[in-house]
């Protein structure tokens, strides 16, 4: 077998919180898995684990929203990705506003975009959803200051991945 901790070790990358609504219930959790697939369409992927309270939520669902936090924003990351949904309700702690089906829009992130679910892709522990932005806003934030991985080891999760 292939280890690929020594690879993976090496990379710090942006941390997202998506978040999700369906049938009445709200859903959200910090991701590490997520990219720009690609430009022309504008297309992105997230990747949510099969072991999330959000992950059910998602799969019931028309839009995800894709928050990026700021490096100042390891609370609100603490939160959705140390507490589970099963057990505690992350959204009566933040600020949000409903936003497209009544998807959980955070309002202090330092960006968002709300994104229609194209695909769904299993890859193993995680399932891919392929969104197509239909909303967003964007302060103005440093390059180089979003949260990162490196900022959130120290959160112990909700649920293993």
């Amino acid at each position: 077998m292939v280890d690929m901790d020594r690879f993976t070790d090496l990379l710090d990358y942006p941390m997202y919180v998506v978040t999700t609504a369906a049938d009445g219930e709200r859903s959200g959790c910090l991701v590490g898995f997520a990219s720009q697939c690609s430009l022309d369409p504008p297309r992105f992927v997230v990747w949510l684990s099969k072991a999330n309270h959000t992950y059910p939520v998602a799969e019931r669902a028309t839009f995800l929203a894709v928050h990026l936090l700021g490096s100042d924003q390891k609370d609100i990351a603490g939160l959705f990705g140390g507490e589970t949904g099963d057990q505690v309700d992350k959204f009566s702690q933040v600020r949000w506003s409903p936003g497209r089906d009544g998807i959980p829009i955070l309002m202090d992130v330092a960006a968002w975009f709300l994104g229609r679910i194209g695909q769904r892709a299993d890859w193993g522990d995680h399932v891919g959803f392929l969104l197509s932005p239909v909303d967003s806003d964007a302060m103005s934030l440093p390059r180089g200051s979003p949260l990162r991985l490196s900022d959130v080891l120290d959160v112990d999760p909700g649920h293993p991945a």
